[in-house]
């Protein structure tokens, strides 16, 4: 049995029981209020409904944890301490339908058992995104849930719930799933993958490889906003210019938005997800990229930045020495490298230098 083992198990069932959560607030999203961060972004009762019971399961499973999660209280109780208490009902709603003895006070709690920092001394920790791709979770569409442990800087264990993904691939990306698809991995072990639902069978990651003559598929975000929609549009074109004989240049790019694109291309769907910043100095985040990058790397998929670098997840809450995301099988992975050095060379591109 494997080290982490354990760690494991208590992720896949955690992110289960949270997919749970999650289908129920999407199937009834009229019900509810979302609301926007100071940067913004959208935040939904889904996110810190399936924090708050990620971190339960976890806690109750192993004890007492760290996590880096996305969400915190301090919304919530903000709304509390200005006597509205709509939105923090309606997540209590949400949580107890997993986790019927929960109260106000006990839901906060276990959200801020996500709001910790990275231990400075390379300590273990978890890091989580409870919903990956908002927006999409909004529209009805694809989202992930994305849990990782993270050890010495060093992503051990991923669990990668894609609520809305069909686990069957010859069904369409698109198309409304209710069982959707899970995927787990450990280092120095397959990836397993099975419907996300609870008690769901196990089995190793059925992948599809890569066929040079049918051209490069890449995944797109369906938000322009997510990633430099321009510059991956010029990497497609080199690609499609410079095509050797037996390659079938460029595909249209599947779009979907959230770690579900990492998802895509370790079971083979697309060949690519390239993700470059939108402006100068941005840094991805950790929980964006954890869960789904030990999935992909251990499906066989190689995963590095723009410049070709390991990701790095021993600098805090974010990818600080990295820039962007370049996920690919290796044959794939070396075309990219070779387009984005290019256009490099040509000119400045955001995000590639």
């Amino acid at each position: 049995m494997s080290a982490h083992q354990d760690m494991f198990d208590a992720a896949r069932e955690a992110v289960a029981i949270a997919a749970l959560v999650t289908r129920h607030v999407q199937q009834r999203l009229e019900s509810y209020r979302s609301m926007l961060k100071p940067d913004d972004s959208p935040v939904s009762v889904a996110d810190f409904a399936a924090q708050a019971v990620i971190a339960h399961e976890l806690h109750h499973r192993l004890g007492p944890i760290a996590m880096v999660g996305e969400e915190s209280a301090a919304e919530l109780q903000a709304m509390l301490r200005a006597g509205d208490s709509e939105v923090p009902n309606q997540v209590l709603a949400a949580v107890r339908t997993v986790w019927p003895e929960a109260t106000i006070d006990t839901m906060l709690e276990a959200i801020d058992i996500g709001a910790d920092e990275p231990p400075a001394d390379g300590a273990p920790f978890w890091t989580l995104d409870p919903i990956d791709g908002t927006k999409g979770f909004l529209r009805g569409q694809q989202y992930a849930i994305s849990l990782a442990w993270i050890d010495k800087g060093t992503v051990r264990v991923g669990a990668l719930g894609c609520p809305n993904l069909p686990f069957d691939q010859a069904i369409p990306l698109d198309t409304p799933e209710n069982a959707g698809s899970l995927y787990l991995a450990m280092t120095d072990a397959p990836v397993l993958e099975s419907e996300c639902v609870q008690d769901a069978t196990l089995r190793e990651l059925q992948r599809v490889t890569h066929d040079a003559g049918r051209g490069i598929c890449t995944t797109a975000s369906v938000e322009k906003a997510h990633s430099n929609q321009g510059t991956a549009a010029q990497v497609r074109q080199w690609l499609a210019g410079h095509a050797p004989d037996g390659h079938g240049g460029v595909r249209e790019p599947v779009r979907l938005d959230s770690q579900a694109k990492y998802a895509v291309v370790a079971r083979g769907q697309a060949d690519a997800y390239l993700r470059f910043p939108v402006k100068r100095g941005y840094e991805e985040k950790i929980w964006d990229h954890a869960a789904g990058a030990i999935v992909a790397e251990q499906a066989g998929v190689r995963v590095t930045d723009v410049l070709g670098e390991t990701l790095d997840f021993a600098q805090g809450s974010t990818l600080a020495r990295n820039k962007g995301i370049v996920c690919a099988p290796p044959q794939v992975h070396d075309r990219l490298m070779e387009a984005i050095d290019a256009l490099r060379a040509e000119r400045q591109v955001v995000g590639l230098s």
